[in-house]
C-alpha cells in the first residue's frame, strides 16, 4: 500500500518492485507490521461436520462448553441445539460444520430430565442459585406429590422463569431481571408428556420429565411447590435425552480430549425423525443448485418433511409438495462428515 505524500510540490519518491514506497537506511524500531499480512503461526480450521454428544458437566456454561468441543476439533464452525443451565449435567448435542444447519431439528424434538425439587424455599430464579422470595415449614408427602403431577400432563400453560432467556422488546428477561427490573412473562403453551416421582425423602423429591420444546423444568418445580402449599426450587437437574440423542451415546470432555474423532456422529442423525430417500446423482446435483426433483417409487413420501441422500452422503432436507422434494438446505459434506455404517 502506497503511502500518501502531501506537499506544495510533488516529490519523487523511490519504489519497491511491487510499487510499494522504499525508505533508504535501516527501519524504524518499534515499527508496526502491515495489517492483514497472514499469521503464519495460525493453525488452519478443519472443515470438519458432524455431532458431538456432550455431556455437560455442572459448573460450565453452554456456551463454555461450545468453545471447548470446537477447540479439541479445530473446527471452523460449532453452535449446540438447546441451553443447558450451569447447575444442570446432561446432553448438549453440539453440532459442528454442516451439522449446524440441522440444529432445529434436534430443538424441536422431545427432551427427558431427571431432576431434584427441594421443598420449603421458591427462589427468584426458580433454582438453587437464586435468592430466597419465599419460605414454608409445610412438607409434602409422596402420596400428595403423586397426586398432583397429573394437573401438569398434556398441553398446559406455563410461565417462563423470571431469569430465562426469553426476549422482552429486544432485551434478554435474565439481563433485565439482573437489573432489577420487574419482569413479567406471559403464560405460553407447553406439552409435558410423562412426569413421575423416582425418588422421594423428607424435604426433597426426584421426578422424571419428558415435555417438548419451550418446557422449563424451573417453572414446573415452582408451580407444583406454589399448589402443594410448600414452595419449592430446582436444586439439581440432568438432561437425559434430547430428540435422537440419548446418554448411552454421550461422552465427556476427558473422553473427547483422548479421541475426538469416535464421538463424531454423522451430521444426518438430527433427521432421525423424519423419512429419508435416495436420489440419483442427476437428482443430487439438483438438489443442490436449490431445485425440485420428483419422488417416484411405491415408498416415497408423497407430503412432509424429508432428507435426501446420493451415494450415502447427505444431499439436502426440505418439503416434499405434489410428490416433489423441495430443499430448504443443500449440504456440501465431501469427505468432512462420518458416514454412518
Amino acid at each position: 500500500m502506497q503511502d500518501e505524500i502531501s506537499s506544495e510540490r510533488a516529490v519523487e519518491v523511490p519504489q519497491g518492485p511491487r510499487g510499494d514506497v522504499r525508505r533508504d537506511g535501516p527501519p524504524r524500531s518499534g515499527r508496526r507490521p502491515q495489517r492483514g499480512r497472514p499469521r503464519h503461526d495460525r493453525p488452519k480450521k478443519n472443515d470438519v461436520s458432524g455431532w458431538v454428544v456432550l455431556d455437560k458437566g455442572v459448573g460450565i456454561t453452554s456456551t463454555q462448553a461450545v468453545a471447548v468441543v470446537k477447540r479439541l476439533f479445530n473446527a471452523k464452525k460449532a453452535g449446540h441445539a438447546g441451553t443447558l443451565d450451569p447447575l444442570a449435567s446432561g446432553i448438549l448435542p453440539i453440532a459442528l460444520g454442516e451439522a449446524t444447519k440441522t440444529v432445529p431439528f434436534v430443538m424441536d424434538g422431545r427432551k427427558a430430565y431427571r431432576f431434584e425439587v427441594t421443598w420449603g424455599i421458591e427462589t427468584d430464579t426458580d433454582d438453587a442459585e437464586g435468592r430466597p422470595i419465599a419460605t414454608s415449614d409445610v412438607r409434602p408427602t409422596r402420596e400428595a406429590v403423586e397426586a398432583a403431577l397429573p394437573s401438569f400432563v398434556g398441553e398446559i400453560e406455563q410461565v417462563p422463569p423470571r431469569f430465562s432467556a426469553i426476549k422482552i422488546q429486544g432485551e434478554r428477561a435474565y439481563d433485565l431481571a439482573r437489573d432489577g427490573e420487574v419482569v413479567e412473562l406471559v403464560a405460553r403453551a407447553v406439552r409435558i408428556d410423562h412426569l413421575s416421582v423416582i425418588e422421594h425423602e423428607g424435604d426433597r423429591t426426584v421426578l422424571a420429565a419428558e415435555c417438548g420444546k419451550g418446557t422449563y423444568v424451573r417453572a414446573l418445580a415452582r408451580d407444583l411447590g406454589r399448589m402443594l402449599g410448600c414452595y419449592g426450587h430446582v436444586s439439581a437437574l440432568r438432561r437425559t435425552r434430547v430428540g435422537p440423542f440419548e446418554e448411552a451415546s454421550a461422552c465427556s470432555v476427558a473422553a473427547l480430549e483422548e479421541s475426538t474423532e469416535m464421538h463424531l456422529h454423522p451430521v444426518e442423525t438430527a433427521l432421525d425423525e423424519i423419512p429419508s430417500v435416495t436420489v440419483s446423482r442427476d437428482m443430487g446435483l439438483r438438489l443442490m443448485r436449490g431445485q425440485p426433483v420428483i419422488l417416484r417409487g411405491q415408498d416415497a413420501p408423497t407430503e412432509g418433511k424429508a432428507f435426501a441422500t446420493c451415494g450415502g452422503v447427505l444431499v439436502a432436507v426440505g418439503d416434499v409438495e405434489r410428490g416433489e422434494l423441495v430443499p430448504h438446505r443443500v449440504f456440501h459434506l465431501g469427505g468432512t462428515a462420518p458416514q454412518r455404517n
